[in-house]
């Protein structure tokens, strides 16, 4: 097996290079423009799987250098997919749903390299405390929820809704470790790769 000292991250996220550079994995990023519409009738765990597989395959078309490592994510409550929020109506309905309530994050990883395309799927669950109105919309006026699946960040000012999480912290955030790590050794990528601060700084230096 062809041993690979980076990979290219098929995403433009600071959150998931971020998670990279923690488990020491150096990379560079390649987002990939793919269409994100869900299909009609699809399941979510369906429509990450896929997205995140076309980002990977993508990215990989064109820069097939190293491996590629893409992911999606998306909020489910009940059936429906909670994706990013496209204005401020939408991300406070999203609040208003999400509170005092318990949905699950789905999150897929897709790591396409000579050896072919491979996946995982990481499923948590995350309650919400209550919210009144004024803190949903205080909450939309900092500018996390925009970009965020659910429109909301665990990492964030968010964090202060949660009180219960079961699953992978990381894989709400964006990017499952475990899964990743796995996924990424079987690739032939070196994790732990001189550190994680080294990591994390060379992620800043090419950014």
């Amino acid at each position: 097996m062809n041993l690979h000292e980076s990979i290219f991250l098929a995403s433009a996220s600071p959150r998931r290079r971020e998670l990279l550079a923690q488990i020491g994995v150096r990379h560079e990023v390649r987002p990939a423009d793919v269409d994100e519409t869900p299909l009609p009738g699809e399941l979510p765990a369906a429509y990450v799987g896929r997205v995140a597989a076309a980002k990977a395959e993508a990215v990989w078309s064109v820069a097939a250098g190293a491996p590629v490592l893409a992911a999606d994510t998306s909020v489910v409550l009940g059936a429906e997919l909670f994706g990013k929020p496209r204005d401020q109506s939408e991300g406070l309905w999203m609040l208003r749903e999400l509170a005092g309530r318990t949905h699950e994050v789905l999150t897929a990883v897709a790591v396409r390299s000579e050896h072919g395309l491979a996946a995982a799927l990481s499923v948590s669950e995350v309650t919400f405390r209550a919210l009144g109105e004024d803190e949903c919309l205080r909450y939309w006026q900092t500018g996390e929820p925009l970009g965020k699946a659910g429109g909301y960040a665990i990492q964030g000012l968010a964090a202060t809704f949660i009180t219960r999480l079961t699953g992978s912290y990381s894989g709400v955030m964006g990017l499952p470790l475990a899964e990743t790590a796995t996924l990424l050794a079987d690739a032939g990528v070196r994790i732990w790769n001189c550190g994680a601060t080294g990591a994390r700084e060379r992620a800043e230096v090419t950014e």
